[in-house]
């Protein structure tokens, strides 16, 4: 028989395992961590390690980041690029959502999408921009389709899958009682997958931050990416990072919102996981 006293000892320590930590712990580990990581960029950048050129120190690249929104009109770029992100990843939400809760639910649509959605998860992104350019022209649109296509397919997976997922007996019990396929879809399924589904959105909307730098840099005027690759010409390289600092601390805030809408709509997970 297992001594209790020896599980909890071995559970004792800095690293236990699924024992959350507190509020204050986290915090000091967030700062912690970009502490340490900006403390050995600035101690590499003043000890000469790297090439200044090429790697500005981080107290350059903060200074060029207060000139670009103080002096030189760099937050319209930057709301432009949030314009982008939000619009396409908007319109990949609304056809993914229910393509995806329709594919987990009935295995027979799923049989007839699911071939066509995973063989387009697999082509890369950047392909399309030379086709996009040729349909669409130079304006706003290519930029919208090419952020929709990098997020759409990817999304519509995530959500099969966890509609896949919802227990079997909600949906048996549900056609018992004489639910109708609409009402059990409807009223069971999708509020059983939806804390899920606002997972998936938060994940796939860092992906669509991440293609924001691609869709901006050809044939585009405005936006960050556009701004970074101006600076490129020139080898202003504290502008260009100033602009993935940018783009990092917006996908950040993005993905705090996010934690916090999941946190608000179903306060009942956060309760089951203490």
């Amino acid at each position: 028989m297992s001594d209790p006293s020896r599980g909890k000892s071995r559970q004792s320590g800095f690293l236990q395992i699924r024992k959350p930590i507190s509020k204050t712990q986290m915090i000091v580990s967030a700062i912690g961590i970009w502490a340490v990581f900006f403390g050995i960029w600035a101690a590499a950048s003043a000890a000469g390690m790297v090439n200044d050129l090429l790697v500005p120190a981080p107290q350059k690249v903060l200074v060029t980041i207060y000139e670009l929104f103080a002096e030189r009109g760099f937050a319209s770029d930057v709301l432009i690029s949030i314009g982008r992100v939000f619009a396409s990843f908007l319109a990949a939400s609304l056809v993914a959502v229910p393509l995806g809760v329709m594919m987990g639910a009935f295995p027979a649509f799923e049989g007839i999408v699911n071939p066509f959605v995973s063989a387009w998860r697999y082509l890369p992104v950047p392909s399309f921009i030379p086709i996009l350019l040729m349909w669409f022209g130079t304006g706003e649109t290519p930029k919208l389709a090419l952020l929709f296509i990098g997020v759409v397919f990817f999304l519509i997976t995530l959500v099969m899958d966890h509609t896949r997922n919802v227990r079997h007996e909600l949906v048996e019990t549900a056609m018992t009682l004489g639910a109708s396929r609409r009402v059990t879809v409807g009223w069971v399924i999708l509020p059983a997958v939806l804390p899920d589904i606002v997972v998936a959105m938060r994940q796939m909307l860092a992906v669509t931050w991440t293609y924001l730098v691609i869709a901006e840099i050809v044939a585009s005027t405005t936006g960050i990416g556009a701004m970074m690759m101006r600076a490129r010409r020139f080898l202003h390289t504290d502008e260009i990072m100033a602009g993935i600092v940018v783009i990092g601390a917006l996908g950040l805030i993005c993905d705090l919102l996010f934690v916090r809408l999941h946190r608000w709509l179903f306060p009942y997970i956060e309760e089951k996981r203490r």
